[in-house]
């Protein structure tokens, strides 16, 4: 339980105390007249009313006030009659002090009006923040600006004491203040003195037998020591924990067979100083039982076969009370599903007598069928009705089916433009057979509109507009326009989704882009110059709930030059080149084809916490396209939540790619994968803690030897070349990429610390561990084997093999920001290789692990 929720707790338990006190005191002082009062009536004992008068009145109006008398003019009243006047006046809470009077014939009410609360100031609070504190007191009527009850205090100040006290502030003290201002108005403070939270000094166990101390112990949240390494922990007593502990030692019992355990007492013995706790707790075990047979009663609306299968326990069966709770909760979730909304389902245990054998009966009553009366949508400010009601699975008019509403609320989650989303099942008034359900959502960035003018050490200087939305227009579907230039790059693009093209749920999927791309002002890459314009569409078609296939077509036209000759770019480049204008570089027309499958199971789309993601995705150029080639990507994240609260969770993920060439052009030359389509890994993307493109194959070139010869009568050339083998070798420090790829990581994610409750699902903290290589399955390593290399270059490797893969590890925190998720990473290399480089730090906008 938490903090707040004990805090709450103790509020609430006090809060019927003021209420209280306040009508005994209305009542005590209405029926007990003052001196004047008593005066007045013993001098008249009845009269008859000519004039109502109130004196004191401040904010309160006259009309108001007489509201609350029940006597009226002409009226013959007595002492009775003017008492209960007193108390109806003191019933309408808004004053302190009443005195009846007489004067003649005229009633005069004196009165003094209850002060209003000016401010309500906080000192010394630690445990406790302002805002619980500022919730309460509005729970009890303390609000700024309104009327100051003053028997509500002392109450305030108990239930505060107590709930210190709950979690083991024993020597904590909490003081009201009321400071008097001017016009009637007053100033609440609290002063807190918390104190020191008393230490649990020793756990002691009296009657354990099957079970040690410390098996017992280990299943507590209250702790008497801690080990070393737990630096953070903390064993100071809460009252509320030691329940929680209890209820925890009764189910560690009867999961083991110890059906008639119980703890016969317990005693919380405090230090003299109240900084010590002696916890001692009287156990009794009793025997372990095993179950006999197992019988189930009751209306099974026709379902007996698959409920009596549900509760099928082998006879000799230790007794289990958690498996026993899972099979009640089994058996009610399968009557969710056709519409009982509200079954009772009960496991009662027959002890045999004089064995150590229990019968279990599972009484079984669905109740009433409940149909969906209504569905309603709650906190979608952006986002329209029908996006979220075409996520449904479960139906208006429709038998309530639990299954089909927690489909419906995972389907929401995953579309990504919520950071929350909750549900509530509400009876129809009137009718015990229709629910209300409500899906209460709360909105998060999901997409965003940027300019951007600035200089980086990577991109130099950069320029861009654009604009992408996930829910566009809060239509679902999804649009984005982008214009970007920077050092080496210029590209525009347009795209948009619609998700339900059709209302089957069909997805189509239309893009016209375009980039320049100047590789030789990029750190760490290899020159070359590429243009591309392209347009692409795509369908896809959703199979099941948590897997779709899809298919898409591209047309692109790409222009290559000005590329630096290297052996593993020659290999490909080379006989696309008109040998008389060299310069001027290539150009292809490629069509594409693309298919993919998806299986998601993920629990939202941003930031899940449980689940896995599976895809594969397969592009080919057709045949009729200038270059043949094929790539396959396979990409893996699984979530495991370790907490019942997702508040840690272990992440593994792992992504697989191949590409290469197939069949042959019309000389006879087989067709190679392009250059500039190779996987890369390293940087923010893939492989944390090193560079981009400082990792993989590297750039290898080879120079030929001639010596001089004489020249022929005609011209021509000087020298002569010598044979291959007396070729040297240079290889470069950048990577050029390959076309096979390996990356995988391990996170385990946990809670962001400062991080508010409202906050904690926009912010991801976690710790990782990534490893990763890319390699060239087409290089040759035996053609350079043997030549020799020119002095200051980098080592030549076999770049086919891929087992010189590289780790790194570290820290890393992602944010949805209005901009949009951007991620910041600390990194070190756990294995590298020569050539490598480092990087401590990355950023980036748009990606998230």
């Amino acid at each position: 339980m938490t903090l707040k929720q004990l805090f709450l707790s103790a509020l609430v338990a006090a809060a019927a105390l003021p209420a209280h006190t306040a009508y005994a005191q209305s009542a005590t002082q209405g029926s007990e007249p003052n001196a004047s009062e008593q005066s007045a009536n013993k001098n008249t004992e009845t009269f008859v009313v000519e004039d109502i008068r109130v004196r004191g009145l401040q904010r309160v109006a006259l009309g108001a006030a007489l509201t609350y008398i029940p006597i009226r003019l002409g009226d013959t009243v007595d002492a009775n009659a003017v008492r209960n006047s007193i108390r109806s006046l003191y019933s309408s809470t808004h004053f302190d002090y009443i005195e009846a009077k007489r004067e003649n014939n005229t009633l005069i009410f004196e009165v003094v009006e209850r002060p209003t609360i000016s401010s309500i100031e906080f000192e010394g609070n630690k445990d406790i923040k302002d805002e619980q504190l500022t919730q309460s007191l509005t729970d009890s009527g303390i609000v700024e600006g309104e009327q100051l009850d003053r028997t509500v205090i002392a109450s305030i100040e108990t239930g505060l004491e107590d709930f210190f006290h709950s979690v083991g502030k024993y020597n904590a003290k909490v003081d009201v203040e009321l400071v008097e201002l001017t016009r009637n108005r007053v100033s609440v403070r609290l002063n807190f003195d918390e104190g020191e939270s008393a230490e649990i000094k020793q756990i002691n166990l009296v009657g354990n037998k099957s079970f040690t101390d410390e098996e017992i112990l280990n299943q507590f949240e209250l702790k008497d020591s801690l080990p070393w390494w737990n630096f953070i922990g903390e064993n100071r007593y809460q009252k509320q924990q030691l329940s929680g502990d209890l209820e925890a030692l009764e189910s560690f019992y009867k999961n083991r067979g110890y059906l008639g355990f119980q703890v016969k007492s317990v005693q919380v013995t405090l230090t003299p100083d109240r900084k010590g706790v002696y916890i001692t707790m009287n156990l009794e075990e009793g025997e372990v039982y095993s179950i006999n047979e197992v019988r189930v009663i009751g209306d099974l609306k026709g379902h007996d076969e698959m409920v009596e299968a549900f509760t099928t326990i082998k006879s000799g069966t230790t007794y289990n009370a958690a498996q026993i709770t899972a099979l009640e909760e089994a058996i009610a979730r399968f009557y969710g599903r056709f519409g009982y909304a509200y079954p009772e389902v009960r496991a009662i245990p027959e002890i045999q007598e004089g064995s150590n054998e229990v019968d279990l009966i599972f009484s079984v009553n669905p109740g009433k069928r409940v149909y969906v009366n209504r569905i309603n949508f709650i906190g979608n400010n952006v986002t329209a009705d029908q996006v979220l009601r075409r996520e449904m699975r479960q139906l208006e008019g429709a038998p309530l089916n639990e299954a089909q509403v927690e489909q419906s609320k995972v389907r929401l989650e995953r579309l990504g433009f919520f950071e929350t989303v909750e549900t509530n099942t509400t009876k129809v008034d009137g009718s015990d057979e229709r629910v209300d359900i409500d899906f209460v959502v709360k909105e998060q960035p999901s997409g965003s509109f940027n300019f951007s003018f600035g200089y980086g050490d990577y991109s130099g200087l950069q320029i861009g507009v654009g604009a992408s939305q996930e829910n566009f227009l809060g239509s679902g579907n999804r649009a984005a326009i982008n214009v970007n230039t920077n050092k080496y790059n210029r590209t525009a693009s347009v795209a948009y989704t619609d998700r339900y093209f059709t209302k089957d749920g069909v997805s189509l999927t239309g893009s016209v882009y375009m980039s320049e791309f100047d590789a030789g002002k990029l750190d760490n890459y290899i020159r070359y110059n590429k243009k591309q314009y392209g347009i692409s569409a795509n369908v896809g078609f959703p199979i099941s709930e948590i897997q779709s296939l899809s298919f898409g077509a591209t047309y692109r036209s790409e222009e290559i030059n000005d590329v630096e000759s290297y052996e593993q770019i020659t290999r490909f480049y080379k006989p696309y080149v008109d040998k008389r204008t060299p310069n001027d570089g290539v150009a292809f027309d490629i069509y594409e084809l693309t298919a993919a499958w998806n299986r998601v199971t993920l629990n939202r789309g941003m930031f899940p916490t449980a689940g896995s993601s599976n895809s594969v995705s397969v592009g080919i150029s057709a045949p009729l396209s200038d270059v043949n080639y094929f790539r396959v990507n396979y990409d893996y994240r699984q979530y495991f939540p370790l907490t019942d609260t997702h508040s840690f969770v272990f992440m593994t993920r792992m992504r697989l790619g191949y590409g290469n060439g197939y069949g042959k052009d019309d000389n006879g030359n087989e067709y190679l994968y392009p250059f500039y389509e190779n996987f890369r890994v390293g940087g923010r993307d893939n492989l944390r803690g090193f560079e981009a493109n400082t990792i993989g194959p590297k750039a290898v070139y080879r120079y030929t030897q001639s010596i001089p010869g004489l020249p022929p009568v005609d011209g021509g050339p000087v020298t002569s070349p010598l044979p291959e083998y007396t070729d040297t070798l240079a290889v470069s420090q950048y990577s050029v990429g390959g076309n096979a790829l390996f990356v995988g990581g391990l996170e385990l994610i946990v809670p962001t610390p400062f991080i508010s409750e409202e906050n904690k699902n926009t912010v991801r903290t976690s710790f990782y561990v990534d490893v990763g290589n890319v390699w060239d399955t087409e290089f040759n390593y035996d053609d350079y084997a043997k030549l020799q290399l020119n002095p200051n270059s980098y080592p030549l490797e076999d770049f086919s093999k891929p087992n010189s893969f590289r780790a790194s590890a570290g820290i890393s925190v992602q944010w949805i920001s209005p901009m949009g998720p951007l991620t910041f990473s600390l990194g070190r290399p756990l294995k590298s290789e020569d050539g490598d480089k480092t990087q401590v730090f990355s950023f980036n906008i748009g990606t998230t692990f």
